[in-house]
């Protein structure tokens, strides 16, 4: 609960400056949905304070969690390797690599997306990043923890053994 208040506390005081701004003509962006960069981009006035905050905060939401999440991870691997078994130590990693990756992928691009300086990064590279932490990381999490389970592999080899060319 604490952590949902401070990111919804910290974005409602980005939010709060954003609405603030007035903005000029074109009232178009080139991107995906309407995100911060581009729509700050849009005003006719000065954006620094704003910008500022909106980095300060975003810095707050990704670069605290991260660590602590991969702290985490690095004592659950310590524990992992301790384990004797080769299966459950297999199966166990398998999960801490699954996870690890889209913690990764979500993490890595939030914080390419909106702690990298604007001036130096490409509107492309910036909507690339922005489809990443939005569409593909939250997409993929569901299929990476359902190709872990036994019978999605048994259907999915059935599946694949009825088209031409696949798995015969």
């Amino acid at each position: 609960m604490a952590t949902f208040l401070c990111c919804f506390f910290l974005t409602a005081i980005t939010m709060v400056l954003l609405s603030r701004l007035t903005f000029c003509e074109p009232n178009e962006i080139d991107h995906f949905f309407c995100d911060f960069t581009p729509l700050v981009h849009l005003s006719c006035m000065d954006t620094s304070l704003t910008e500022t905050i909106a980095y300060a905060t975003s810095s707050a939401v990704t670069l605290i969690p991260f660590p602590l999440i991969t702290t985490s991870y690095s004592f659950i691997l310590a524990a992992v390797l301790r384990i004797p078994s080769g299966t459950g130590w297999q199966k166990t990693l398998s999960t801490c690599f699954s996870h690890l990756t889209m913690i990764m992928v979500f993490y890595g691009t939030l914080i390419a997306t909106y702690l990298m300086p604007s001036a130096n990064s490409s509107q492309l590279l910036h909507k690339g990043f922005s489809l990443l932490y939005t569409i593909l990381a939250p997409m993929f999490n569901p299929i990476i923890y359902s190709l872990r389970n036994r019978d999605i592999h048994e259907a999915l080899k059935k599946c694949l053994s009825k088209k031409p060319g696949f798995l015969r």
